[in-house]
């Protein structure tokens, strides 16, 4: 049986819980690969709206196995408030729906602290626009091998030797940036106490997921954020703090390569992101308010505004290239209705000279700018089409230019929030 990675690919908010849930009624397995509660999902379903941060988006499926992988950084106090507000929309959240890998490290009290403190100390120019969760702090403790990882509530003597290796590094960062130092008995009372309300989820999810495999099960890989903001292939440093990209999923849950048997890029109509960074098809005018409005572009997370722009073919077709894309799921085609002109950007120029890609250098990325072309637009609404007869052929038009220039195929076109509005043309799932 086929399994899939779904994977953003621009800065993210591409509308990726709707295709997780849409494709997570057919999967077996739903696994979470990377990233933290940094990242949003909002699954509608029926007139039921679910906002998830760390859970995987499969939970909100019965019968379904949803999986927390090692390439996540989890806060599980903040799980187990998550997990408590879906109950109370009727959900079923249990040790059999639920597993979180044992390897998986902890995002502690004292990393959204020092995230926090970070942003305020940076100068101007410098600021990340991280959401200050400590997803970024977390991230280098794993890297420094000093995170307390889930199996180490189970014990005493070893949470302790955790907690004062991490204090080691942790106390001189925070007195270098005026915070008092951690409360080492405090931090370690919280965690044994928070410890009955994860370990009932923890288990060897690398084992149940090849034993899933070789059992013919189909797995839905789902990752966060979006693959310009991979801490390798993003527009650093202003990105996340983990690898994003498809190649990622092997990684996240321990599981091989040879897995992956088809890459989902999610994809929007037009693009956004949020925080800081360089962004070559941002638009600050009328267009650029009517994007964002149609749109709804508020964070899930945060309540931000995002930054809303033209398609940049540019960087899909990278991000396409960078995570094996095998098909796209193309959304928010409706927010475009009723723009007379619309365009797309199919390369940069810099210093008088043409790119067909984002350079890695920060301050080229800057600098470049984006070279247009302009497609006419459409007046009639493709708001909850199902099928291509009910597209304008202007509408189909952008589309299949959209294909030709990220030189990778529709898989999927999505024309409302709503799980059914929703174009298949290359089921993933397939054999």
């Amino acid at each position: 049986m086929a399994n899939v990675v779904v994977v953003g690919a621009q800065w993210g908010d591409e509308g990726k819980g709707k295709i997780v849930d849409w494709l997570s009624e057919r999967a077996d397995v739903i696994a979470r690969f990377q990233g933290g509660h940094n990242a949003g999902h909002t699954l509608v379903i029926g007139n039921q709206v679910f906002k998830l941060n760390a859970l995987p988006s499969g939970v909100v499926r019965g019968g379904k196995l949803s999986v927390i992988g090692n390439g996540v950084v989890l806060d599980p106090w903040h799980l187990v408030r998550e997990i408590a507000a879906i109950r109370g929309q009727g959900v079923q959240i249990n040790p059999e729906t639920l597993m979180i890998a044992e390897n998986t490290p902890l995002i502690l009290p004292i990393h959204g602290e020092l995230d926090r403190a970070r942003e305020e100390a940076a100068s101007a120019g410098t600021k990340i626009g991280t959401t200050g969760r400590g997803i970024g702090p977390a991230y280098e403790d794993k890297v420094g091998r000093r995170s307390v990882r889930v199996a180490d509530l189970a014990d005493e003597a070893t949470l302790v030797a955790r907690v004062d290796r991490a204090l080691q590094h942790h106390d001189p960062l925070r007195k270098g940036l005026g915070i008092d130092p951690v409360d080492r008995d405090g931090l370690i009372a919280a965690l044994k106490e928070i410890a009955p309300q994860i370990l009932p989820y923890a288990g060897p999810v690398w084992k149940v997921l090849n034993e899933q495999r070789r059992a013919g099960k189909r797995i839905l890989f789902e990752g966060a954020q979006g693959a310009l903001l991979d801490i390798d292939f993003g527009t650093y440093p202003f990105v996340t703090s983990s690898n994003v990209i498809a190649g990622q999923a092997a990684t996240g849950v321990g599981i091989g390569p040879g897995a992956i048997d088809f890459v989902l890029g999610i994809v929007k109509a037009y693009t956004t992101r949020v925080g800081e960074g360089p962004f070559p098809t941002e638009l600050h005018d009328a267009d650029g308010q009517r994007l964002g409005e149609r749109g709804h572009e508020f964070g899930t997370v945060t309540g931000r505004k995002r930054r809303c722009g033209w398609f940049d073919a540019v960087l899909v077709r990278q991000t396409c290239a960078t995570s094996g894309v095998n098909g796209i799921a193309l959304t928010k085609l409706d927010v475009l209705d009723g723009f007379e002109t619309l365009r797309i950007c199919t390369g940069y120029e810099l210093d008088g000279e043409r790119l067909d890609y984002l350079p890695i250098a920060a301050e080229k990325q800057a600098r470049v700018t984006p070279v247009y072309e302009e497609m006419e637009g459409w007046s009639e609404s493709t708001e909850g089409a199902r099928s291509w007869a009910d597209l304008p052929a202007a509408a189909i038009k952008y589309v299949r230019r959209v294909e030709e220039l990220i030189q990778c195929p529709v898989a999927l076109l999505s024309t409302s929030p709503e799980r059914d509005d929703t174009i298949l043309v290359t089921d993933p799932f397939a054999d």
